[in-house]
């Protein structure tokens, strides 16, 4: 979902908090120094950045307040060991979007990663995956749905290629003849009728009324048509 930059210069935090977040599904970068971290923020523009306050060669607080500086407006998560709210202070004054404290469950960082992404925006346009369809936010490669609180949205495999296929035909009139051909195959012995069904269930999600939609239109005679 998301490039995330870990400065770390703890190497088994760094490499554990690696291996959980491609677990989750993102791409991770490793720094192990403030200046190596510097560096690698501004080389690799990540969606956001897990920083450690205590790091060797420049310290966390230095590496954000360099990065604001220069303009960079990416996330950043500060991690402490410390636990002092002066801290928690300083670091949200230079421009931290959130802070954690050592030790923390893993469990809670990516709850906090997620909610830093969805607060800033981020979630919409990570790896250029991200689309927003009516009330939700879709990533259909890898078959992904959240709704305007950023939780899970569940659907089938079906009802993502069916809504892939009218989002990628915008303003189209696309006919259940062409959805059954283009999304179920008639190898499969689909009937419209699958089409009407699938549609309903899509409306549920997407639309703010479903009894009245404005992203698919029922078009009298041929199909549907997605209204972005």
């Amino acid at each position: 979902m998301a490039r995330i930059l870990v400065i770390e210069d703890e190497r088994g935090m760094a490499y554990g908090l690696r291996d959980n977040f491609e677990f989750d599904g993102h791409e991770v970068a490793l720094a192990f120094d403030g200046e190596e971290g510097l560096r690698k923020a501004t080389e690799l523009s990540p969606d956001l950045i897990i920083l450690d306050l205590m790091l060797p060669k420049k310290s966390g607080f230095d590496v954000c307040r360099e990065l604001r500086a220069a303009g960079s407006n990416t996330p950043i998560i500060m991690l402490t060991a410390r636990g002092q709210e002066i801290d928690k202070v300083l670091g949200l004054e230079l421009g931290a979007d959130d802070y954690i404290t050592k030790p923390f469950s893993v469990r809670e960082l990516l709850a906090r990663v997620k909610a830093v992404l969805r607060r800033t925006g981020e979630v919409s346009s990570v790896s250029g995956n991200w689309r927003r369809v009516g009330r939700l936010l879709v990533d259909f490669e890898h078959y992904q749905a959240q709704d305007e609180r950023g939780r899970e949205v569940e659907m089938s495999v079906k009802e993502f290629d069916l809504l892939n296929y009218l989002v990628n035909h915008p303003g189209k009139a696309v006919s259940r003849d062409e959805l059954l051909d283009k999304v179920w195959g008639y190898d499969n012995f689909p009937t419209s009728r699958t089409v009407d069904n699938f549609v309903v269930k899509l409306r549920k999600k997407i639309e703010v009324d479903p009894s009245k939609p404005r992203r698919i239109l029922t078009v009298h005679g041929v199909g549907y048509k997605y209204v972005p």
